[in-house]
């Protein structure tokens, strides 16, 4: 008789199928749930004290809270004297100038050296590790001092240019230029971008590029055709990511300027007029309220984004 069907008055009936695996106990699936639950119990401990403090700015936002009174309701009078107040434009237009100036140019900037690394370079991680390297101290007030001292009036920048007969400004002194030395420095810190650049182009096959040889097609038309179709989802992680960071830039423009925003308030940042006014006037009720309208700035911007990456984001599949 057949393993698999037993005759029983000239017809074939199938076998008894094989049993199933039984679940396992009641009490060994608590044990895996409670340690689950033990995982992610630094996490929850985590969100009580982000929730908590998130409710407390949003009702904060409604209230003339100074530290030091009771919070009062005043509804919506935070948020109407934003629009007179010449400060916060001016927070508003220096924070929009340094994000979508200093956003793209540091991408490309991260994009190209990229590529550069990813044509087979000896000693790669040496080179990849000194290009992430400015990444990691940036935004730290060593490296902004430092920037101080490269851009100042007898600094790095302008003895190399005097060796030209060329008199350098004051570039952090001077509000024509104390922005663009800040733009530079955020250029200057490519380094992550540039390591999720290199991992996704390691990822492209390589028959695309010898395909689209073949057809004739020159290096210029292969980058614009298969790189960056290919690479345009990590370009868009990479632009959100560098969005979010740049709208919430407080510590250069803080160091650079001594907490002033100045010279003239051309490094007056949205986030260091933010600090001013709740920690330095300890207007918290209006800085409650300012910090809300930077959420919504950076979530429009970033639904923006999502919207719009139908038309140029391509996924391989």
């Amino acid at each position: 008789m057949s393993t698999t069907t037993r005759a029983t008055a000239g017809s074939a009936v199938p076998a008894d199928p094989a049993p199933r695996t039984a679940p396992p106990p009641r009490p060994a699936r608590r044990r895996k749930d409670r340690a689950g639950y033990l995982f992610l119990l630094p996490w929850f401990i985590g969100m009580l004290f982000t929730v908590i403090p998130f409710f407390a700015s949003l009702y904060l936002a409604f209230t003339d809270y100074n530290l030091l009174n009771t919070p009062g309701w005043i509804g919506l009078d935070n948020f109407q004297e934003m629009l007179n107040d010449p400060l916060l434009r001016q927070s508003l237009k220096v924070t929009f100038i340094y994000t979508f100036v200093s956003v793209p140019l540091s991408l490309v900037v991260a994009l190209v050296v990229a590529m550069m690394l990813n044509h087979g370079i000896k000693g790669l991680p040496i080179y990849r590790a000194i290009f992430y390297l400015p990444s990691l101290l940036g935004g730290s007030v060593a490296i902004v001092l430092l920037w101080k001292y490269i851009f100042g009036f007898d600094g790095i920048v302008n003895g190399f240019l005097g060796w030209f007969g060329i008199d350098g400004p004051g570039w952090t002194t001077d509000p024509d230029h104390a922005l663009t030395t800040l733009i530079i420095l955020h250029i200057w810190t490519f380094g992550s971008p540039m390591v999720i650049f290199l991992a996704g182009l390691r990822q492209i096959p390589t028959m695309y590029y010898e395909a689209a040889a073949m057809d004739g097609a020159t290096k210029w038309r292969q980058f614009r055709s298969v790189t960056l179709p290919l690479l345009s989802p990590i370009i868009f992680f990479n632009l959100i990511q560098s969005l979010i960071t740049s709208f919430q830039t407080f510590t250069q423009g803080f160091i650079m300027s001594g907490g002033t925003g100045g010279p003239a308030g051309s490094t007056m940042f949205y986030n260091l007029y933010l600090y001013q006014q709740g920690f330095s006037q300890f207007n918290m009720g209006y800085a409650s309220a300012m910090a809300w309208v930077l959420l919504i700035i950076i979530a429009a911007f970033t639904a923006l984004n999502f919207l719009v990456a139908k038309y140029w984001v391509f996924y391989e599949n």
